[in-house]
């Protein structure tokens, strides 16, 4: 018998012991929680023992049945004041080890936490500090709900950049719009102390980043040099709080938090704490600034996941979106007493809230459409069949969305939110906007413009077009551009004039300034396209191919095996693409990450069945988010165009997937003639 087995054995028996002998100050039968984040199962929590010598729950996990979970040795339980309870032994399952689910699709344990003090009312179990760990949040006895402090929904709310006072001085600068936005370079700089590549696992991060303001977000890569210092800078038109995060962590540390405005240089300094956890040491600026808010444990997501996930008719869900938004104030209540937070560090805390909340409101809206409605894909043709008539016109209801109220969508805060970026393409696409769109602008593209603000200004209960109701616009514009600039190149004066409608939409002076100066520098691009950067691993895997097949346009599939779409367009196209090999002018080649080395057996059985014969090219994650940031991508499938000898084609020229492939060879080989 190993020590390590001795030492547990021993625990395991003393606190058998000392329950014979623990004096019980309180047991919760049945208590409740606020939100667990159990993605397609669930945590409860059975009963609640807090005792002299332990606090000991019984748990249940809800998992679906074939599936793996596991809990690692890092579980503690935290009180409304931040005191840590550590686990000391566990009964029912491993720690560190996956377990299986029964037949059952339920297992019950039990977890032995130090002891909390008898007057306890509501804490949190959570798994650990890193990215993913499960949690239970707000567990309490459900006789008794949880006490609302003094701090009050309308306090955090006001914006400093509506000239509000605090009790405590806002910093010089956050004053008014015109210094938040801005656009201009952000350097993340810094050091991971006592950093060693094989002990930590990890070489790079990722941030998976998403200006509003570009039509599409990428991934920023930050490389880890061997003596552990690091240097990223990118392009910015807000202040933004984002995380370079890794999933290879070995030692705990996996994400880096900072918030940053445009022309800032951000140092950071990684090291260990005395109790064997990782903290990141703001050494300057607006990260400084707004340290304890990054520090936090706010946890906003898992609390808005009962909502995100609802299953129940519309009125039953804006039933759950009450319930959900109380607990996320008291949420946010108690962890901006707990923490501290100053004036500003509330307001950005409530913005997350707000566009977190309106986010998981949406999707819940987004997943109603797949239950209400069946889609079924006969002979390439998809069939629709309304299996709720009644919940299906509730979809088109503005009525049904009155909830959205609660959020400030004048807020200039919620763009520094990562969130807000869906946030928006809920909003753009909901259902009773594009309904009155397609039904009243009749394929006018100025009535169609005209007609969405309206619906907007419905839809988010505003008389107003706010700003959040003009950045979809701006979306839109974006998205239709490539389409409408090849309609304008035989009438570039009727595009002149679709864009100074958009341009006249956009009260707000930063969102106008940003649309003109994107007309602008898509209309002065005069190369149909551009050079792949030197000293590139990835753009040299590129040329490679490009090598391999001379004379060729390259199209270039990014999918992977958990992206639905991907795998659908890649077998609907099947025979299509049997058409398109005999082609000698164009070479189809479909990349995908795996994290196994050659790719999962999951990986090759698909390929074998459904790109045989095909360049099929298996990278690593950290290469294909390399991919992301060369290509200015993160989401997939993804398409690029290559110019045979060697170039990226430009944005508007390019061929975006199978649908009217031979219409875009054809438009191509006319242009690069």
């Amino acid at each position: 018998m190993n020590m390590k087995k001795r030492t547990i054995i021993t625990l395991l028996l003393a606190i058998v012991a000392m329950a014979g002998q623990a004096k019980v100050y309180k047991t919760i039968k049945a208590p409740k929680a606020m939100a667990s984040n159990i993605y397609r199962g669930e945590l409860k929590a059975r009963e609640v023992i807090l005792a002299d010598t332990a606090t000991t729950i019984h748990f249940t996990m809800e998992y679906p049945q074939g599936q793996n979970f596991r809990f690692v040795n890092t579980c503690y339980l935290m009180d409304e004041d931040g005191t840590r309870y550590p686990l000391h032994a566990v009964e029912g399952i491993k720690l560190d080890s996956w377990v299986s689910v029964p037949e059952s699709g339920s297992l019950d344990f039990t977890m032995h936490f130090a002891p909390m003090p008898k007057c306890t009312k509501v804490f949190d179990f959570i798994e650990g500090d890193v990215n993913g760990a499960f949690v239970l949040l707000g567990i309490h006895d459900s006789k008794k709900g949880p006490t609302r402090h003094s701090l009050k929904e309308k306090d955090l709310s006001k914006s400093p950049l509506k000239g509000e006072t605090f009790s405590l001085p806002l910093r010089e600068g956050w004053g008014g719009s015109a210094s938040w936005f801005q656009t201009d370079t952000i350097t993340i700089k810094g050091r991971i102390e006592e950093y060693d590549a094989e002990r930590f696992g990890f070489t790079s991060m990722e941030c998976y980043y998403r200006d509003l303001f570009e039509k599409d977000g990428t991934t920023l890569v930050l490389d880890i040099a061997p003596d552990g210092t690091f240097q990223k800078k990118f392009l910015a038109s807000y202040p933004v709080k984002e995380a370079f995060i890794t999933d290879n962590s070995k030692v705990g540390f996996d994400e880096m938090p900072f918030f940053a405005r445009p022309g800032e240089t951000i140092d950071i300094t990684v090291r260990e704490t005395d109790d064997g956890r990782w903290d990141c040491q703001y050494n300057n600026g607006s990260s400084k600034e707004v340290e304890r808010l990054l520090k936090s444990k706010l946890l906003i997501r898992a609390i808005l996941y009962p909502l995100n996930s609802f299953k129940g008719t519309f009125a039953e869900a804006n039933q759950k979106a009450d319930e959900v938004w109380q607990n996320l104030m008291y949420r946010l209540q108690v962890v901006s007493r707990r923490d501290h937070f100053t004036p500003l560090e509330m307001q950005l805390a409530m913005a997350s809230a707000e566009t977190n909340f309106a986010e998981a409101y949406m999707s819940y809206a987004l997943n109603r459409e797949g239950d209400v409605m069946k889609q079924e894909l006969r002979d390439g043709v998809y069939y629709e069949e309304i299996l709720d008539s009644t919940e299906w016109k509730a979809l088109f209801d503005m009525r049904n969305y009155d909830r959205l109220s609660r959020i400030d969508f004048d807020n200039p805060l919620l763009l520094s939110e990562d969130i807000t970026y869906f946030t928006i393409n809920r909003i753009q696409f909901a259902k009773p906007v594009r309904e009155r769109m397609y039904k009243e602008a009749q394929g006018d593209d100025k009535k169609r413009t005209t007609i969405q603000l309206a619906a907007l200004r419905d839809l988010l209960r505003c008389d107003h077009n706010n700003l959040l109701a003009q950045l979809c616009i701006y979306k839109e514009m974006l998205s239709n551009f490539k389409y409408l600039r090849l309609r304008g190149d035989s009438d570039s004066g009727a595009l002149d004039d679709i864009m100074q409608h958009y341009f006249s939409a956009f009260t707000h002076p930063y969102v106008r300034q940003k649309a003109e100066a994107f007309y602008a520098r898509k209309m002065a691009e005069k190369d149909l396209s551009t050079p792949l950067p030197a000293d590139n691993p990835m753009a040299d895997l590129i040329r490679s191919l490009s090598e391999k097949y001379p004379g060729r346009f390259l199209l270039i599939d990014f999918w992977g095996m958990g992206c639905g779409p991907c795998r659908g367009a890649i077998q609907q196209s099947k025979q299509q693409r049997a058409e398109i090999a005999k082609r000698d002018d164009v070479k189809l080649i479909f990349i995908a990450d795996e994290s196994t080395p050659g790719g999962s057996e999951a990986y090759r059985n698909y390929v074998k069945e459904w790109l045989a014969d095909e360049d099929a090219i298996c990278v690593s994650n950290e290469d294909f988010r390399r991919f992301e940031e060369l290509f200015h991508f993160s989401g997939i499938p993804h398409y690029e165009t290559i110019t045979p000898d060697c170039r990226r084609v430009r944005e508007d020229l390019q061929i975006d997937g199978y649908y009217n492939f031979d219409g875009g060879m054809q438009l191509l080989k006319a242009k690069f003639k």
